[in-house]
Formats: C-alpha cells, structure tokens, sequence
C-alpha cells in the first residue's frame, strides 16, 4: 500500500480528569523524525507513544502534541473543611496569645491542602490518552493511503508513458540503424577508394555497435515491471522508488547520448520529463 508523508489528523475526548485533545501532524523527510509535546501529567507516556506510533509510521518528520485541558465548573477545585477546620482552631490559639496577629482569606487559601484539584485516577487517564492516540494513528495513517493512492495513481500514468516511450524507440531502432549504416556505406564509397573493404567494414560494425541501445531498452523494461511491482506491496516502497528512479534516468541518459538521429533524442528528452514527475511524486511517499 502506497502512503504518503504528508497527513493530519485530530481528535478530543472528554475524560474525568479534564478533556484530552490530540493532533498529529507530518511533512516529507528522509527518515522518521518526531517531536512530542505533552502536558506535565502525561510526560510519563512520552517513550510509549514514541514506540507506537513508530509501530504504525517509518518515515517522515512529525509532530505530535497530546492536551489536557482541566474540568470546568463544579469539581474543578475543591476546599478541605478538615484542613480549614484545623486551621481555624491555630489562628484563634494563637489570636490568643498574640493579640496583634491578622490572618487574611487569601494566605489561608495559600496554605498547602486548603485547596485541592479533583482527584484522577492516573493509571485510567493514561489509559484513555493511549486509545485515544490509537484512535488518531488510524486516522492519520487512512489519510495517508488515501493520499497515497492518488500518488500511485499519477505515477502510473507516467510509468505508462515512459513503457510507450520505450516501445517506440524499439520500433524506430532498426529503422534508424538501416538509415544510419545506408549513410555511412554512402559515405565510405566516396572515400574508399583504394581502401581496404574489411578494414571498411570493420569500422562500420563499429560504428553500428556504439549506436545500439537494446541492451539499455531492455534494463528499462525491467525496471518498469519493477516499479510496478513495488506498488502491490504493502511495506513501504518509498526509497526503493528513490532507487529505482535513479536506475531510469541512467537508461535515458544513456539513450540520449547514443541517438544519432532526432526522433531518439526527442524519447530520451520525453523520458526525462517524465522521470522528474516521477520524482517529484515519489519524494513524499512513505
């Protein structure tokens, strides 16, 4: 399955210990390259969600930020009468000893313990923030393949093209072949007299094998059947493909610099063209 780096995918739910929100992000890049941003409360998750997401993703730079936002309203703090209880009976014991002593609401709701956030059970938070990573992965990997498809979609276009190509440079060889050896014979008869016709012939074989590019038609084709190939598989392909292009565009600069004749110079230029589409394509996927 082709799947592109390029993806973003979201997702909230609301738990007892305040609403989670996850976002996760990716951009083209060589290698898989995350950053994770996570609220202090669940920095313990941090090399667990590295590994699954890692599990679902091997290439391209992400970023992954998991939020915890409070409850809000009733239970989002709490006060501990037992707490307020215990120091009210000081302040009048010491009210009575130190007639001068003031005690203001606000330093008392300072006092450690006054105040108290609603009690989370952490282990099932975590658990929630986990599914819900899950939930985003799925989506965030769905979104790559449905990007992806559409990139296979248009690199088989262009594969097509260049298998065209190839084909009509195997029909116009021999007929170019014939022209060129017609024109070389020509040629030599003009300035052949008194040669030797072996050494003559000799020299046109020569030439004739320096214009032959079966051999480069043939590497094409095969690396067409394997581009093709690699779009049924479904690990990802995507530096396979960076070698493969580089293959490609070795045949068509091979094919130019041995045409002799316009016709192959314009397939070589078309196949070229082509193979940067390609490549441009195939850099963002997976």
């Amino acid at each position: 399955m082709i799947r592109s780096m390029t993806a973003f995918a979201t997702a909230e739910r609301t738990t007892e210990g305040g609403t989670l929100g996850v976002e996760l992000r990716a951009v083209n890049h060589r290698f898989l390259e995350m950053g994770v941003r996570l609220p202090d409360e669940l920095r313990v998750l941090e090399p667990a969600l590295r590994e699954r997401i890692a599990t679902r993703v091997s290439r391209g730079k992400l970023d992954f930020t998991l939020r915890l936002r409070a409850p809000e309203g009733e239970g989002a703090l709490q006060l501990n009468t037992q707490r307020v209880a215990q120091l009210s009976e000081l302040a009048q014991d010491l009210s009575a000893r130190l007639p001068n002593l003031r005690t203001e609401l606000t330093d008392l709701l300072q006092f450690p313990g006054v105040l108290q956030g609603k009690g989370v059970d952490q282990e099932k938070l975590q658990a929630e923030a986990m599914a819900l990573v899950d939930t985003v992965l799925a989506q965030f990997v769905a979104a790559r393949e449905r990007e992806g498809g559409k990139l296979a979609t248009a690199i088989l276009e262009r594969v097509d093209g260049i298998a065209a190509l190839a084909t009509e440079a195997r029909t116009l060889i021999p007929l170019i072949r014939a022209g060129q050896r017609q024109k070389l014979e020509l040629r030599m008869a003009d300035i052949a007299q008194g040669a030797d016709p072996g050494r003559m012939e000799q020299e046109l074989v020569l030439w004739l094998q320096k214009l032959d590019v079966d051999e480069e038609l043939d590497r094409l084709d095969s690396h067409i059947k394997e581009i093709r190939r690699v779009f049924t598989q479904k690990e990802p392909q995507g530096r396979r493909l960076d070698f493969l292009l580089q293959e490609f565009n070795r045949e068509a600069n091979t094919l130019g610099s041995k045409s002799v004749d316009i016709r192959t110079t314009n397939i070589a230029v078309e196949l070229k063209v082509l193979i940067d589409q390609i490549r441009e394509q195939a850099q963002n996927i997976e």
